[in-house]
Protein backbone atom coordinates (compact mmCIF):
# COMPACT_ATOMS: atom_id res chain seq x y z
CA UNK A 1 0.00 0.00 0.00
CA UNK A 2 2.84 2.56 1.25
CA UNK A 3 4.59 1.77 -2.69
CA UNK A 4 1.42 2.59 -4.49
CA UNK A 5 0.71 5.92 -2.49
CA UNK A 6 4.46 6.39 -3.33
CA UNK A 7 4.23 5.50 -6.77
CA UNK A 8 1.22 7.47 -7.07
CA UNK A 9 2.50 10.94 -5.73
CA UNK A 10 5.18 10.37 -7.94
CA UNK A 11 3.53 10.05 -10.94
CA UNK A 12 1.61 13.39 -9.51
CA UNK A 13 4.34 15.35 -9.12
CA UNK A 14 5.61 14.45 -12.81
CA UNK A 15 2.19 15.98 -13.94
CA UNK A 16 2.75 18.90 -12.30
CA UNK A 17 6.84 19.48 -13.10
CA UNK A 18 5.42 18.92 -16.42
CA UNK A 19 3.67 22.38 -16.95
CA UNK A 20 0.75 20.80 -18.72
CA UNK A 21 -1.36 19.52 -15.91
CA UNK A 22 -2.63 20.78 -12.60
CA UNK A 23 -2.96 18.10 -9.56
CA UNK A 24 -5.56 18.21 -6.91
CA UNK A 25 -4.75 16.24 -3.83
CA UNK A 26 -7.75 15.37 -0.89
CA UNK A 27 -7.06 17.46 1.87
CA UNK A 28 -5.63 15.39 4.74
CA UNK A 29 -6.22 17.79 7.51
CA UNK A 30 -3.66 18.36 9.51
CA UNK A 31 -2.92 17.32 12.94
CA UNK A 32 -2.70 18.78 15.88
CA UNK A 33 0.78 19.93 16.80
CA UNK A 34 2.65 21.98 19.88
CA UNK A 35 3.59 25.34 18.00
CA UNK A 36 6.81 27.06 18.84
CA UNK A 37 6.69 29.31 21.71
CA UNK A 38 8.67 33.09 21.80
CA UNK A 39 8.05 33.75 18.41
CA UNK A 40 5.19 36.48 18.86
CA UNK A 41 2.64 34.19 17.96
CA UNK A 42 -1.11 34.49 18.33
CA UNK A 43 -4.14 31.92 18.58
CA UNK A 44 -6.84 31.82 16.03
CA UNK A 45 -10.39 30.41 15.11
CA UNK A 46 -11.95 29.46 12.05
CA UNK A 47 -15.63 28.40 12.61
CA UNK A 48 -18.07 27.61 10.43
CA UNK A 49 -21.92 26.83 10.86
CA UNK A 50 -24.62 24.80 9.06
CA UNK A 51 -28.23 25.97 9.47
CA UNK A 52 -31.53 25.88 8.80
CA UNK A 53 -31.77 28.76 6.84
CA UNK A 54 -30.59 32.41 6.18
CA UNK A 55 -32.22 33.72 8.87
CA UNK A 56 -30.23 34.58 11.67
CA UNK A 57 -32.59 35.54 13.97
CA UNK A 58 -35.06 32.74 13.84
CA UNK A 59 -33.13 29.63 12.07
CA UNK A 60 -30.83 27.13 14.05
CA UNK A 61 -27.47 26.04 14.23
CA UNK A 62 -27.49 22.17 13.00
CA UNK A 63 -23.76 21.53 13.14
CA UNK A 64 -20.96 23.97 13.94
CA UNK A 65 -16.93 23.18 13.37
CA UNK A 66 -14.17 25.00 14.83
CA UNK A 67 -9.90 24.53 14.30
CA UNK A 68 -7.79 26.87 16.74
CA UNK A 69 -4.57 27.31 15.37
CA UNK A 70 -1.72 29.63 15.82
CA UNK A 71 -0.08 32.05 13.68
CA UNK A 72 3.36 33.96 13.57
CA UNK A 73 3.37 38.04 13.25
CA UNK A 74 4.35 37.29 9.15
CA UNK A 75 1.30 35.46 8.72
CA UNK A 76 2.17 31.71 8.51
CA UNK A 77 0.52 29.45 10.35
CA UNK A 78 2.76 27.66 13.58
CA UNK A 79 0.57 24.76 14.14
CA UNK A 80 -2.95 23.55 14.27
CA UNK A 81 -3.87 22.76 18.33
CA UNK A 82 -6.95 21.63 18.63
CA UNK A 83 -10.82 20.83 16.63
CA UNK A 84 -14.33 20.73 18.02
CA UNK A 85 -16.91 19.74 15.70
CA UNK A 86 -21.09 19.32 16.90
CA UNK A 87 -24.65 18.54 15.98
CA UNK A 88 -27.57 19.93 17.55
CA UNK A 89 -30.92 19.27 17.28
CA UNK A 90 -33.53 22.00 16.07
CA UNK A 91 -37.05 22.89 17.70
CA UNK A 92 -38.11 22.33 13.89
CA UNK A 93 -37.58 19.38 10.98
CA UNK A 94 -34.79 20.00 8.95
CA UNK A 95 -36.15 20.39 5.62
CA UNK A 96 -34.91 18.60 2.37
CA UNK A 97 -33.49 21.40 0.76
CA UNK A 98 -30.88 21.94 3.76
CA UNK A 99 -30.64 18.11 4.11
CA UNK A 100 -29.34 17.94 -0.16
CA UNK A 101 -26.84 21.12 0.68
CA UNK A 102 -25.32 19.79 3.97
CA UNK A 103 -26.12 15.60 4.01
CA UNK A 104 -27.50 16.52 7.59
CA UNK A 105 -30.42 14.40 8.06
CA UNK A 106 -32.88 14.96 11.56
CA UNK A 107 -31.88 11.47 12.67
CA UNK A 108 -28.30 12.98 13.07
CA UNK A 109 -28.88 15.52 14.96
CA UNK A 110 -31.47 13.87 17.35
CA UNK A 111 -30.41 14.38 20.58
CA UNK A 112 -27.97 16.71 20.23
CA UNK A 113 -26.64 19.33 21.95
CA UNK A 114 -23.66 21.94 21.29
CA UNK A 115 -22.13 22.21 24.73
CA UNK A 116 -21.77 26.13 25.67
CA UNK A 117 -18.92 25.97 27.52
CA UNK A 118 -16.78 23.74 25.92
CA UNK A 119 -17.69 26.46 22.88
CA UNK A 120 -16.39 29.23 25.56
CA UNK A 121 -13.72 27.45 26.54
CA UNK A 122 -12.31 26.59 23.12
CA UNK A 123 -12.71 29.89 21.85
CA UNK A 124 -11.15 32.21 25.32
CA UNK A 125 -7.60 32.83 24.34
CA UNK A 126 -8.25 33.69 20.54
CA UNK A 127 -7.14 37.27 19.09
CA UNK A 128 -9.24 36.76 16.35
CA UNK A 129 -11.99 34.40 14.96
CA UNK A 130 -12.24 33.93 11.14
CA UNK A 131 -15.14 32.88 9.03
CA UNK A 132 -15.34 32.16 5.24
CA UNK A 133 -19.06 34.22 5.39
CA UNK A 134 -18.41 36.57 8.60
CA UNK A 135 -21.37 38.45 8.02
CA UNK A 136 -23.93 35.42 8.21
CA UNK A 137 -22.04 33.54 10.46
CA UNK A 138 -21.46 35.91 13.39
CA UNK A 139 -24.55 36.80 13.25
CA UNK A 140 -25.94 33.33 14.29
CA UNK A 141 -23.00 32.34 16.90
CA UNK A 142 -23.51 35.41 18.69
CA UNK A 143 -27.22 34.28 19.29
CA UNK A 144 -25.69 31.38 20.88
CA UNK A 145 -22.92 32.22 22.45
CA UNK A 146 -21.66 35.78 24.10
CA UNK A 147 -17.81 35.29 23.55
CA UNK A 148 -18.59 35.84 20.49
CA UNK A 149 -19.93 39.68 20.45
CA UNK A 150 -16.24 40.23 22.52
CA UNK A 151 -14.07 39.17 19.46
CA UNK A 152 -11.75 40.55 16.87
CA UNK A 153 -13.33 39.22 13.87
CA UNK A 154 -11.98 38.60 10.23
CA UNK A 155 -13.98 37.32 7.00
CA UNK A 156 -11.84 35.47 4.48
CA UNK A 157 -14.24 35.86 1.98
CA UNK A 158 -14.74 39.35 1.83
CA UNK A 159 -11.26 40.97 3.30
CA UNK A 160 -9.04 39.06 0.65
CA UNK A 161 -9.41 40.54 -2.93
CA UNK A 162 -9.28 37.39 -4.48
CA UNK A 163 -10.08 38.31 -8.32
CA UNK A 164 -6.55 40.86 -7.42
CA UNK A 165 -4.63 37.30 -6.77
CA UNK A 166 -5.64 36.28 -9.94
CA UNK A 167 -8.76 33.88 -8.50
CA UNK A 168 -12.62 34.62 -10.30
CA UNK A 169 -14.70 33.65 -7.67
CA UNK A 170 -14.34 33.37 -3.57
CA UNK A 171 -16.36 30.07 -3.28
CA UNK A 172 -14.10 28.13 -0.95
CA UNK A 173 -14.32 25.02 -2.79
CA UNK A 174 -12.55 27.03 -5.75
CA UNK A 175 -9.51 28.69 -3.68
CA UNK A 176 -9.26 25.13 -2.33
CA UNK A 177 -8.42 23.93 -6.02
CA UNK A 178 -6.30 26.42 -6.08
CA UNK A 179 -4.25 25.44 -2.84
CA UNK A 180 -4.33 22.04 -4.72
CA UNK A 181 -6.81 20.37 -2.87
CA UNK A 182 -10.18 18.96 -3.15
CA UNK A 183 -12.61 18.45 0.07
CA UNK A 184 -16.03 17.09 1.27
CA UNK A 185 -17.67 20.53 1.33
CA UNK A 186 -20.62 22.03 3.39
CA UNK A 187 -19.57 19.99 6.31
CA UNK A 188 -18.70 22.63 9.48
CA UNK A 189 -15.50 21.23 10.44
CA UNK A 190 -14.09 20.27 6.81
CA UNK A 191 -14.55 23.45 5.69
CA UNK A 192 -12.55 24.94 8.61
CA UNK A 193 -9.72 22.27 7.78
CA UNK A 194 -10.05 23.68 3.96
CA UNK A 195 -9.88 27.24 5.18
CA UNK A 196 -6.73 26.23 6.93
CA UNK A 197 -4.83 25.83 3.83
CA UNK A 198 -6.63 28.42 1.52
CA UNK A 199 -5.47 30.67 4.30
CA UNK A 200 -2.00 29.20 3.94
CA UNK A 201 -1.59 29.92 0.49
CA UNK A 202 1.50 32.26 -0.67
CA UNK A 203 -0.41 34.84 -2.47
CA UNK A 204 1.59 35.46 -6.15
CA UNK A 205 0.90 40.08 -5.46
CA UNK A 206 2.52 39.59 -1.94
CA UNK A 207 4.45 36.10 -1.77
CA UNK A 208 3.26 35.64 1.61
CA UNK A 209 0.40 33.66 3.25
CA UNK A 210 -3.29 34.96 2.87
CA UNK A 211 -3.75 35.32 6.44
CA UNK A 212 -0.98 37.54 6.60
CA UNK A 213 -3.44 39.75 4.17
CA UNK A 214 -6.62 39.16 5.79
CA UNK A 215 -5.55 40.29 9.47
CA UNK A 216 -3.81 43.69 8.00
CA UNK A 217 -7.53 44.30 6.60
CA UNK A 218 -9.05 43.11 9.57
CA UNK A 219 -7.08 45.75 11.61
CA UNK A 220 -8.50 48.66 9.33
CA UNK A 221 -10.93 50.89 10.57
CA UNK A 222 -13.81 51.15 7.86
CA UNK A 223 -16.99 53.90 7.89
CA UNK A 224 -20.73 53.03 6.98
CA UNK A 225 -22.23 55.82 4.82
CA UNK A 226 -25.74 55.80 5.14
CA UNK A 227 -27.92 57.25 2.26
CA UNK A 228 -30.89 57.60 3.82
CA UNK A 229 -33.82 59.21 2.34
CA UNK A 230 -32.02 58.90 -1.24
CA UNK A 231 -34.40 59.25 -4.12
CA UNK A 232 -36.12 55.97 -5.68
CA UNK A 233 -35.37 56.53 -8.98
CA UNK A 234 -31.44 56.55 -8.25
CA UNK A 235 -31.44 52.92 -6.53
CA UNK A 236 -29.80 52.05 -9.38
CA UNK A 237 -26.80 54.70 -9.23
CA UNK A 238 -26.01 53.53 -5.44
CA UNK A 239 -26.24 49.83 -6.75
CA UNK A 240 -23.66 50.61 -9.53
CA UNK A 241 -21.31 52.04 -6.48
CA UNK A 242 -21.42 49.58 -4.55
CA UNK A 243 -24.43 50.49 -1.88
CA UNK A 244 -26.75 47.18 -0.64
CA UNK A 245 -29.96 47.60 0.82
CA UNK A 246 -31.36 47.22 4.40
CA UNK A 247 -34.89 46.90 4.45
CA UNK A 248 -35.27 48.10 8.40
CA UNK A 249 -36.54 45.11 10.20
CA UNK A 250 -33.29 44.50 11.91
CA UNK A 251 -33.79 47.78 13.62
CA UNK A 252 -30.83 49.52 11.51
CA UNK A 253 -32.17 52.04 8.91
CA UNK A 254 -34.14 51.22 5.60
CA UNK A 255 -31.82 52.32 3.73
CA UNK A 256 -29.20 51.68 1.38
CA UNK A 257 -25.19 52.12 3.06
CA UNK A 258 -22.03 51.36 1.67
CA UNK A 259 -18.75 50.66 3.59
CA UNK A 260 -15.41 52.33 2.47
CA UNK A 261 -12.17 53.46 4.14
CA UNK A 262 -12.04 56.56 6.48
CA UNK A 263 -9.65 57.50 3.40
CA UNK A 264 -12.35 57.43 0.98
CA UNK A 265 -15.03 59.32 2.82
CA UNK A 266 -14.56 62.43 1.26
CA UNK A 267 -14.76 60.97 -1.85
CA UNK A 268 -18.12 59.22 -0.62
CA UNK A 269 -20.12 62.20 0.65
CA UNK A 270 -18.89 64.11 -2.67
CA UNK A 271 -20.77 61.41 -4.49
CA UNK A 272 -23.79 61.75 -2.27
CA UNK A 273 -24.04 65.38 -2.76
CA UNK A 274 -23.62 65.70 -6.26
CA UNK A 275 -24.84 62.36 -7.78
CA UNK A 276 -27.57 61.63 -5.38
CA UNK A 277 -29.31 64.39 -3.22
CA UNK A 278 -27.86 67.78 -5.49
CA UNK A 279 -27.49 69.25 -2.21
CA UNK A 280 -24.86 69.35 0.78
CA UNK A 281 -25.40 66.11 3.05
CA UNK A 282 -24.24 65.29 6.08
CA UNK A 283 -24.73 61.31 5.64
CA UNK A 284 -25.04 59.07 9.11
CA UNK A 285 -21.78 57.14 9.67
CA UNK A 286 -20.84 54.68 11.69
CA UNK A 287 -17.46 53.58 12.49
CA UNK A 288 -16.33 49.67 12.12
CA UNK A 289 -13.07 47.78 13.54
CA UNK A 290 -12.67 43.96 13.58
CA UNK A 291 -14.56 43.68 16.86
CA UNK A 292 -18.12 45.49 15.34
CA UNK A 293 -18.05 44.41 11.93
CA UNK A 294 -20.19 41.54 10.69
CA UNK A 295 -22.16 42.00 13.71
CA UNK A 296 -26.02 42.05 13.84
CA UNK A 297 -25.98 45.49 16.41
CA UNK A 298 -24.46 47.65 13.71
Amino acid sequence: MLHDAENLAAMADALIQSGNYRVLRRLVPRLPSISPLGQGSKTAVLLDTETTGLDHAKDEIIEFGMIKFDYLPDGRIAGLRDTFSAFNEPTVPISAEITDLTGITDEMVAGHRIDATAVTAFVGDAAIVIAHNSGFDRKFVERYWPIFEQKAWGCSATEIDWRKNGFVDAQLGYLLHGAGFFHQAHRAVDDCHALLEVLALNLPTTGAPALALLLETARMKTVRVWAEHSPFELKDSLKRRGYRWNDGTDGRPKSWYIDVGESAIDDEIAFLKTEIYLRDVEPRMQTLTAFNRFSART
